[in-house]
């Protein structure tokens, strides 16, 4: 155990790859888990919220499954169990929004959060803006996200003015771009709703760069096993056994280059840490 006067952020991410969406870009759109696996997954996520309910320190907690984690009810029930532990700070998962909101009226709602992304080519805009609208109504802390895709650039803007101001509008980099995918006259309009994109689309070297990750944010998957972050192979410990703990220290950024948010945001060097200061995980900026 770290102690209660530590924190301690903890990117979770099981074996769940299954998802109800079928968007070209992603490689886990339709995949399907077996029985077996979903059982697997159910079972390394009870073992992991055992973990949470049973230590001092603070925590916060961002799901991020290669699939749609909501559609399962051990994913809903975990967050639940989670939002109403003393030392959570967070708890908040990546989805595509599409189930719907009952389940959030057991959890406790100043603890809980959704990093929500919007796919047009799965669902209408009005049906996604009304479950934003429930979203506002219950009180629930969200962000929403796009993939700015050429084809996609209009229904950016229209999501853009149909969200209340205060609902932050994320965008990322259409990861498949060819060369000069994006004009300048593009990247300014993209900038104009996210002045963070250019962070997603032009990524900063890393190699040598400072980051929170292996000091006070660590990546665990279904085993427990903990590395600094999804993208940094080498093992620190396990969760379980309470090795890592004794590896936790500050550490430079191993890799060239961290294009995705998950990772770059934190990095101290970069403006993410203070802009999103207290939503680092969901992906909130401080003014909401």
């Amino acid at each position: 155990m770290l102690g209660p006067n530590a924190h301690l952020s903890i990117l979770y991410r099981g074996r769940l790859s299954s998802c109800n969406y079928d968007c070209g870009y992603c490689p886990f759109a339709k995949t399907y888990d077996t029985r077996a696996a979903l059982r697997r997954d159910a079972e390394d996520l009870a073992r992991f919220v055992d973990w949470a309910q049973r230590q001092d320190t603070q925590l916060s907690i961002l799901f991020t499954p290669w699939g749609e984690g909501l559609v399962r009810r051990h994913y809903r029930e975990a967050m639940v169990a989670l939002s109403q532990l003393p030392q959570l700070r967070r708890v908040a998962i990546q989805t595509n929004l599409c189930i719907g909101m009952r389940w959030l009226e057991q959890a406790d709602l100043s603890k809980l959060a959704l990093w929500c992304t919007y796919h047009p080519s799965q669902v209408t805009r009005a049906a996604f803006l009304a479950r934003c609208r429930e979203l506002t109504r219950r009180g629930v802390r969200h962000s929403i996200g796009m993939v700015a895709m050429h084809e996609h650039m209009d229904e950016i803007e229209a999501m853009r003015a149909q969200l209340p101001p205060t609902t932050p509008l994320w965008l990322n980099a259409y990861d498949e771009r060819p060369p000069g995918y994006y004009d300048p006259a593009q990247i300014e309009r993209l900038q104009a709703i996210d002045p963070h994109f250019r962070y997603n689309l032009e990524p900063a070297p890393s190699l040598g760069a400072p980051c929170l990750t292996g000091e006070n944010v660590v990546s665990v998957d279904g085993d427990g096993d903990v590395r600094r972050c999804h993208f940094v192979a080498e093992p620190l410990g396990n969760l379980y056994d309470g090795s890592f703990a004794a590896q936790l220290r500050r550490r430079a950024c191993p890799n060239a280059r961290c294009d995705c948010y998950i990772g770059y945001a934190h990095r101290p060097d970069l403006p993410f840490q203070r802009d999103y200061a207290g939503g680092v995980l969901e992906r909130v900026p401080s003014f909401v």
